[in-house]
């Protein structure tokens, strides 16, 4: 925290410090003469009327009373990455949607509506890259109306934690009555590591989702909407472990796009698991991806999913950034079962089979 030369904690953020990375330190309550203090970290959202708001990395929106500060600075934009290659946020964020495609968009100026027929939120939501060439209400008024004429509910996709995510507007969407309903993050990590894991002797890959690969996938009766949104992408590969029965033991699925690999879809019989089998199949489709010039690679995992993260991490994988999506207020058009799955759990249910 900011201590002045007489040894003081000091206050130097104001109100013209909205949209910088600060920390601050607040008086949190006593109790008897004991004096609590609590400390936050994140993106100064907004300053209004005495109540700050800092958007934490993950999303989370503290709200501070300006009477209750004792120190606070503004700090550097995002922390140095110890490991993982170097990317920022606009390369992975245009990279995981090429690699999950909708079947229908839409450019609103630097905004990108992307539709499928309810599959995903993904692939029913707005990228938000930039500037909407309008208003932001008139922006989300066309977003609303867009996706109304498709039947679906609008959705927004934002990011945090990373330099030039969007804390801000996620704190101007919640202001809108928006409501973040899902957040995942997104990973990255060498690429030959993953490759080296194991010996890919025995997984069968190809450009197609076949019956057998589909039969494991998570989503039973896959449309032909979900089969143009799995088949989309730069490079796109599919991993199968054949298994005893009809359905293979193990699946997974990766695009290839420039250096980057992206996992996804990586799931294992539940009685199979804890036998290294998401990892086997990740080590070949990893392997793929190197012999076409990849050199690094994402996936997204739930924040929740513990075995994803604890098999993610010995992999050599880190957290890049937080990612949400924020559903429209006052919508009753739902999709169903639109969970981002795929977005989150395609490679988190690889990831429940935790030492794989």
């Amino acid at each position: 925290m900011e201590i002045s030369a007489a040894g003081r904690l000091e206050v130097r953020i104001t109100a013209a410090d909205v949209g910088k990375r600060v920390s601050v330190r607040r008086l949190a309550g006593t109790e008897d003469t004991t004096e609590k203090f609590t400390d936050t970290v994140g993106v100064l959202t907004s300053w209004d009327s005495g109540v700050l708001t800092i958007t934490r990395k993950g999303g989370e929106s503290v709200h501070i009373s300006e009477s209750s500060l004792v120190a606070g600075k503004v700090v550097p934009a995002a922390p140095a990455r110890r490991r993982g290659p170097a990317a920022g946020y606009r390369e992975l964020a245009q990279v995981s949607a090429r690699g999950w495609p909708p079947v229908e968009s839409e450019r609103l100026g630097e905004w990108e509506l992307r539709a499928a027929a309810g599959f995903t939120r993904r692939a029913n939501s707005v990228l938000p890259l930039g500037d909407p060439g309008l208003p932001l209400d008139a922006a989300l008024t066309s977003v609303r109306r867009w996706y109304g004429d498709r039947g679906l509910p609008a959705y927004v996709q934002t990011a945090t934690g990373a330099e030039g995510t969007q804390e801000l507007l996620c704190a101007e969407l919640e202001r809108r009555g928006w409501t973040r309903e899902v957040t995942a993050e997104l990973w990255v990590g060498a690429l030959a590591p993953v490759a080296d894991r194991a010996d890919p002797a025995g997984v069968v890959l190809s450009r197609t989702a076949d019956d057998a690969w589909l039969a494991r996938y998570q989503r039973k009766g896959v449309s032909e909407v979900a089969l143009k949104v799995l088949g989309g992408g730069p490079s796109v590969w599919f991993a199968t472990v054949p298994g005893e029965g009809a359905e293979p033991a193990a699946i997974g699925r990766c695009v290839v796009d420039g250096r980057w690999a992206g996992f996804g879809a990586v799931e294992v019989d539940p009685a199979l698991r804890r036998r290294g089998l998401g990892s086997l199949v990740m080590a070949a489709l990893a392997s793929r991806a190197l012999e076409e010039g990849a050199s690094a690679a994402w996936l997204q995992v739930e924040t929740d999913n513990a075995g994803a993260r604890a098999l993610y991490t010995g992999m050599g994988f880190a957290a890049h950034h937080a990612y949400h999506h924020y559903r429209e207020p006052a919508s009753t058009d739902g999709i169903g079962d639109i969970g981002d799955v795929p977005a989150t759990g395609d490679i988190g249910a690889g990831g429940r089979d935790g030492s794989s």
